[in-house]
Order: structure tokens, then sequence, then C-alpha cells
């Protein structure tokens, strides 16, 4: 009996640490999108003008952008649908690491165009189908050294 309250209390403190705020992400899923209509929206909105997708050729961009930034291939953790749903209508919410800050943002906010006036919500979920899949996520190689005795 004292053992299933150590457990009922245990499991009642690990809940109670969840965030469940009014902020919370939990429960949150739009449908799923068409891949295709997806790389069709990327290129009619310019996305092209300032990204590549790697191992994809596309049409060229009606004019180039300030910067190029690299989507898709080999990321040491998944690039989850709220990952991209954010970094599309929150561009300034996480800036890469990948690139020099000055390159990507001004005063800390993404040169990215904010399309949240332009886009449908159909729109987003179609391209964040077709981008989705073109991150592969891969062990990061450490390099251990063994001591030398």
């Amino acid at each position: 009996m004292r053992q299933k309250i150590v457990l009922l209390l245990a499991v009642t403190a690990v809940l109670a640490g969840c965030d469940m705020g009014p902020k919370s992400a939990a429960g949150f899923r739009l449908p799923d999108g068409d891949a295709t209509v997806g790389q069709a929206v990327f290129v009619e909105l310019d996305c092209t003008s300032c990204h590549t997708v790697r191992d994809l050729s596309l049409p060229p961009a009606s004019a180039t952008g300030p910067v190029s930034v690299e989507l898709g291939g080999q990321v040491t953790h998944v690039k989850n649908y709220g990952d991209l749903v954010t970094s599309i209508i929150n561009p300034s919410h996480k800036l890469s690491p990948k690139y020099p800050v000055d390159e990507i943002a001004v005063d800390g906010q993404s040169k990215m165009t904010i399309y949240n006036d332009v886009m449908t919500v159909q729109q987003v979920v179609d391209l964040v189908a077709f981008l989705q899949p073109r991150y592969k996520v891969v062990i990061p190689a450490y390099g251990y050294r063994g001591y030398a005795y």
C-alpha cells in the first residue's frame, strides 16, 4: 500500500511539472498538408529569393534577397511540425545559429519577410508538408580521444 502511495505522489509531482498554461502548445495540430502544393507555394511566394532547399532544384526567384539560407539537409535534432510553423509565421522567434547574426537579422529581428497577412493557413500547412521531409536527422560524430598512458 505504501509503495502505491509513493508511486502516486511521484506521478503527481511529474505531472505538476508539465506546463499546461495558457501559452502551452499542447494539443495544437494543424491538418496534414500537400507537399506538392507546398512546393508550388514556396516558389509562388518567392521564397527562393532567400532560400535554397538541399538537393532540390527550384525555379529561380524574381529577385535575389539579402541572404541565402539553405533549408533541409542533415540536422542533429528533429525539425518538428511546431518548429517549422513557428519559423514561417514568427521568423524572429529563433534565429539559425548556422549563420552570422548580422547576415540574417537587424536589431534581433529576422530579415525574413513576414507573410502572415499574405499566406493562408492552408498555404502554411502545405509549406510545412513540403519542408519537413527535407530534413534528415543524423547522430553527431563526437571525436572521442582516449588518454595516452
